[in-house]
């Protein structure tokens, strides 16, 4: 799809699900309550601090058994809404398949910039390496995944060079994006822009199809098979960014999922996508 083409408001409906998807608000209040059972079942600890303000936090939902591998997940909500809390459910058939999980909060645009967001990402993905003795977790066996736009954080992540901070540059063992945002220039023409300010340069050193990560890490690039051209597009079009890398990445498109129900799908067991996320990690 051309975007280019668009009016601006056939732009909003391709790259804004909540007009894209008119239930999107009965959506995340299901997410929350979804969510208030799951942590009721998995107990967990609960805003642990990684860095200095209130939303650098994460959620730990611990394995059973120490040295389990860490699983870090990124909620969306295009860098400036809601919370980790919302998607505690999808935490739950990977701690019960044997994976330390962890939810992670970040601060929100427009009090920061996506700059800060994808640098405090990276802080808490060292936090929890250091900290995994105490989480049950393997420091040596970390994946990451998110949704929107944390799958965007998740491979802005992997592409980060770990060695500058005296980590391993292999850090990230493997990578899962469901219907993430990849190519930011669009965004400049929308109203999210309002609240993110990205500019020209921001968006081209934060687009992930432009920059894919120089890895040996598989990736999974996952999206609703009833999302909008534009969103399909973009998990296409970084998956073959990724393919012309070097990169193990694979597609998949969920039969029957809009934007906000491909996150029933992750967080289902039984579903291929939640197969994929297990296999990474040799629990499935």
């Amino acid at each position: 799809m051309n975007l280019d083409q668009l009016s601006a408001d056939e732009l909003e409906a391709q790259m804004n699900p909540r007009i894209a998807v008119p239930e999107a608000e009965d959506y995340i209040a299901d997410y929350v309550q979804r969510s208030a059972e799951a942590r009721e079942r998995l107990g967990g600890r609960i805003d642990v601090a990684y860095g200095d303000t209130p939303l650098q936090t994460i959620d730990v939902f611990p394995a059973t058994d120490s040295g389990a591998p860490l699983h870090i997940f990124i909620h969306g909500g295009y860098w400036r809404a809601l919370d980790k809390s919302a998607n505690s459910f999808v935490a739950e058939a990977l701690v019960q398949a044997g994976a330390t999980t962890v939810m992670l909060n970040h601060d929100l645009c427009p009090a920061v910039t996506l700059d800060d967001i994808v640098g405090q990402v990276c802080k808490a993905i060292a936090w929890v390496r250091g900290n995994a003795d105490n989480l049950n977790g393997d420091p040596n066996r970390i994946f990451v995944s998110g949704h929107s736009a944390g799958a965007h954080l998740a491979m802005m992540a992997l592409a980060h060079d770990w060695e500058s901070d005296g980590l391993p540059p292999d850090l990230i063992k493997g990578a899962v994006g469901v219907s993430g945002v990849y190519e930011l220039a669009p965004i400049l023409r929308t109203s999210i822009n309002a609240d993110v300010r990205l500019s020209d340069d921001m968006a081209a050193r934060n687009s992930p199809t432009r920059h894919p990560p120089a890895t040996s890490a598989p990736l999974v690039v996952a999206v609703g098979q009833q999302e909008p051209e534009a969103f399909i597009d973009q998990s296409k079009d970084f998956h073959q960014a990724c393919l012309n890398a070097g990169v193990d990445s694979q597609y998949l498109e969920c039969p029957g999922d809009d934007h906000f129900s491909v996150l029933y799908t992750l967080a289902n067991p039984i579903s291929g996508l939640c197969g994929l996320v297990l296999r990474q990690m040799s629990l499935a």
